[in-house]
């Protein structure tokens, strides 16, 4: 599966943006897919997923209540909506899919093993 991810920009602290991750392949509606962001001299870090088989929903203590994943298997595409953003959620965003993830691993990059490119968020104060 390849994996492209768009829907970045520049926004305002208290804003929102939604980012896509546009998905080709077949049968996308098995991956499990996950949100990763990386700030400048930071490790990259889990911030969402959702699970390819029922679509269960996780989230880093960072962004849970302000973030919210779902998916549109009909379009091969996961969205993250970000709202009330913090000028500390600037970063690249990367979607990535698995289509063997087992729930232990769901925050765990190198458990994912399709990347798209990343999309830059950039949150002003």
């Amino acid at each position: 599966v390849q994996l492209q991810a768009f829907g970045g920009g520049l926004v305002q602290a208290g804003g929102s943006l939604r980012l896509s991750c546009a998905a080709s392949g077949r049968a996308f509606r098995t991956y499990s897919v996950g949100w990763f962001r990386q700030a400048p001299g930071k490790e990259r870090e889990f911030v969402a997923a959702t699970r390819g088989s029922g679509g269960s929903t996780y989230y880093a203590d960072s962004t849970k209540g302000r973030f919210t994943i779902s998916r549109d298997n009909a379009r091969n595409t996961v969205y993250l909506q970000l709202s009330s953003l913090k000028v500390e959620d600037t970063a690249v965003y990367f979607c990535a899919a698995s289509q063997t993830l087992i729930l232990s691993a769901v925050t765990i990059d190198t458990q994912y093993g399709y990347w798209g490119h990343g999309t830059l968020v950039t949150v002003s104060s």
